[in-house]
């Protein structure tokens, strides 16, 4: 990890530095997200067309694995392309990314249920635990802390820059959404099928933004990124 300082966050750069990463580095996000969901995706699947209680537990706890693993190696991607280049391999990547599992799969099940909840209820609630919270993630990944740890670890990272982290993360699902919203405009006229493909391609295509943008804010807020350097070239 460097030596540079903490720093205050600002929605457009944030931003910028994600779609920075996401665009040079579009393979490997694309293809890991392949990688991950469509093995998760068919495991899951079949499942859960196996029918019975059992079966839907073992599916649900393949998916967060595999959003688990996932979101692991898109933070290990934004810490090594920090330097002005990315150096790691996807299968590199996804290697330094796995000791983090367990943490971030306890960390994503608190914070899920949690948030979840402060949502149905009184939105507000859901809204502040889902903002002091976003960088728990990126944390147990690079720190090596755990599940619990890392609740209290990023909401005294995010303590002083909620607004803007909350600003973030709203510019981060309205994106999400849009693209949704155009593939499936696209889509619903020609067919069922064209609709699935649709939110199959958009569930791949935004599955990066949310944890490009975690992270960016995870290095800038704990003096974790490189002085000087925002997003890289890919790896060639």
């Amino acid at each position: 990890m460097s030596n540079q300082t903490a720093q205050r966050i600002r929605v457009g750069d944030v931003i910028n530095e994600a779609f920075s990463i996401y665009g040079q580095n579009l393979g490997a996000l694309i293809g890991g997200a392949l990688l991950v969901f469509v093995v998760v995706g068919v495991v899951s699947g079949l499942l859960e067309d196996a029918g019975g209680f059992l079966a839907g537990i073992v599916a649900a706890i393949v998916r967060l694995v595999g959003f688990a693993i996932y979101t692991g190696f898109v933070v290990r991607l934004v810490q090594d392309v920090r330097d002005g280049r990315r150096d790691q391999s996807v299968g590199d990547l996804f290697s330094a990314a796995s000791p983090a599992i367990l943490g971030l799969i306890v960390f994503g099940v608190l914070y899920g249920v949690a948030v979840g909840i402060g949502l149905v209820f009184l939105i507000v609630p859901g809204l502040i635990l889902a903002t002091f919270w976003a960088v728990g993630a990126p944390a147990i990944v690079v720190e090596g802390i755990s599940g619990l740890d890392a609740f209290g670890r990023s909401w005294g990272l995010v303590k002083g820059d909620a607004w803007s982290v909350f600003g973030a993360l709203v510019v981060a699902l309205v994106i999400v959404i849009v693209v949704g919203g155009v593939l499936s405009a696209i889509a619903h006229p020609i067919g069922l099928g064209a609709t699935l493909i649709a939110a199959i391609v958009s569930s791949v295509l935004t599955a990066p933004v949310f944890a490009l943008v975690n992270s960016v804010m995870y290095y800038d807020l704990s003096g974790g990124g490189v002085e000087g350097q925002g997003a890289a070239a890919p790896l060639s």
